[in-house]
């Protein structure tokens, strides 16, 4: 039944709107993450937060998508796809509103708030991708893969956007547009059944069959059903993780490495341009948009080329490219190009390959597993990876000194030894995906398990 599916060469409009699907997830999914980031510009002033605080309300989110990303990935492999996809959205969309009732000084309510948001964010990473991979061929795993991530950063430009046009009193607004992804639950309602993938593997041959004949816009029984004997399906069990050690060093090190960089200079980049350049947030978050922009067209490079050159090979030139320029543009915080920030052109070439890298690293985390073995095996890994969520913004807030008060007349010398800490973890990322990765590129899922299945 999927020889059919991998013998296919062109795309039907249904795997086209679970495509869409996908991506319009995606996208709100990471305006909501990304959000504190903008926000927290206008606050720092009024609140008078220091380093500390405000570094513990963006490693809050991360904290929440460690847990999310295990017990929605296990349940995905446990429950189907389908239902924790509706229920991650659900989970992050309505955590998000909640925030618009944040009180005056409430910054320990945003960070109990933002650790709802980080659960529910860390699930649907997990889930959309394995179950967009699941529902087309093989020759375009990657390619679809990279795409469903590509908008990731337009969510964050569509933050950046309303941040450049909100006064500092109407940034709960900001908050309030953060519901607006429970909108995604009734397209995948109207469009999307549960993965055939996963329907095989419970022994419902028959409801797998009319998954993916709807998916190539076939008739049911125009796809062979299998025969082999229905016996008790695999439990997804994360002891079962560490039998595949190889898959466990490159998945978790990959994304911790990705995710450690990325998330310390995103989550702190519009508060550092307010107080190193002395702008004011509404300019940092048009600032930021350049950024985004850089990292959606890396996206779109990066999914070309994980078909190309392969995942180990584009692993490894996202950590150079990213670690390289990351740790320039620290060294160079305050100089000037052509009259312009240096920082700021500088970050915007490492987005290209920092945030443009996840196009490889978030398909690649669940390319690497059985397929029983699918959303639990990316979940562990995103939810491993997220610690660089937590040591990411805080990292950077030790070493610049955490009792700082976030203030444009504060001096901040240690600012060059920061990015060198974030850039470091890109290179380390880099190495591991280059030296110890197994090239998934054009196989099949069969093909996979058979190479994974233990001699």
């Amino acid at each position: 039944m999927f020889d059919v599916l991998d013998r296919q060469t062109r795309l039907t409009g249904n795997q086209k709107k679970i495509i869409a699907a996908a991506v319009i997830g995606d996208a709100l999914e990471f305006f909501d993450y990304f959000l504190i980031g903008f926000v927290l510009a206008f606050l720092i002033g009024p609140w008078k937060l220091t380093f500390g605080q405000s570094a513990i309300v963006l490693l809050s989110s991360g904290v929440g998508a460690i847990l999310g990303a295990y017990i929605w990935g296990w349940l995905a492999d446990r429950i189907g796809r389908r239902k924790v996809f509706i229920g991650t959205v659900l989970n992050f969309s309505i955590a998000t509103g909640l925030l618009y009732f944040t009180p005056e000084n409430g910054w320990i309510y945003i960070t109990i708030m933002r650790f709802f948001v980080g659960f529910g964010v860390g699930g649907l990473y997990c889930v959309d991708l394995p179950l967009v991979q699941e529902f087309v061929p093989a020759r375009k795993r990657g390619w679809v893969g990279g795409l469903v991530t590509c908008v990731i950063p337009l969510g964050v430009g569509l933050g950046a956007v309303l941040g450049a046009f909100m006064g500092a009193d109407q940034w709960r607004l900001l908050f309030a547009i953060g519901v607006l992804p429970s909108l995604v639950v009734l397209l995948v309602r109207l469009w999307v059944p549960e993965s055939p993938v996963w329907l095989v593997r419970q022994g419902r041959y028959e409801e797998a069959r009319k998954s993916l004949a709807w998916a190539l816009q076939m008739k049911p029984e125009e796809l062979p059903l299998p025969t082999a004997p229905i016996v008790e399906p695999p439990k997804a069990n994360w002891f079962e993780l560490f039998k595949y050690p190889r898959s466990l060093l490159v998945s978790w090190l990959g994304n911790a490495g990705a995710q450690t960089g990325v998330y310390g200079v995103t989550l702190w980049a519009p508060s550092l341009f307010v107080l190193l350049l002395k702008v004011t947030p509404q300019e940092a978050a048009k600032m930021m948009i350049l950024l985004t922009v850089m990292g959606f067209l890396g996206r779109l490079s990066f999914s070309y080329l994980s078909d190309k050159i392969g995942r180990r090979a584009g692993g490894g030139l996202i950590g150079l490219g990213a670690g390289v320029f990351i740790i320039l543009a620290g060294y160079n915080y305050d100089a000037t190009i052509m009259g312009m920030s240096a920082l700021w052109l500088i970050l915007a070439l490492a987005f290209f390959f920092a945030d443009g890298g996840f196009a490889i690293v978030g398909p690649y985390a669940a390319e690497v597993w059985p397929s029983h073995l699918r959303t639990t095996g990316m979940g562990s890994a995103y939810g491993f990876g997220g610690i660089g969520k937590i040591i990411g913004p805080l990292g950077l807030a030790l070493i610049v000194g955490s009792n700082n008060y976030l203030k444009p007349d504060v001096p901040l010398p240690e600012i060059p030894t920061a990015f060198l800490y974030l850039g470091c973890w890109f290179l380390m990322a880099g190495l591991v995906y280059y030296f110890f990765g197994m090239e998934t590129k054009g196989k099949s899922i069969a093909q996979i398990d058979r190479e994974l299945a233990p001699a």
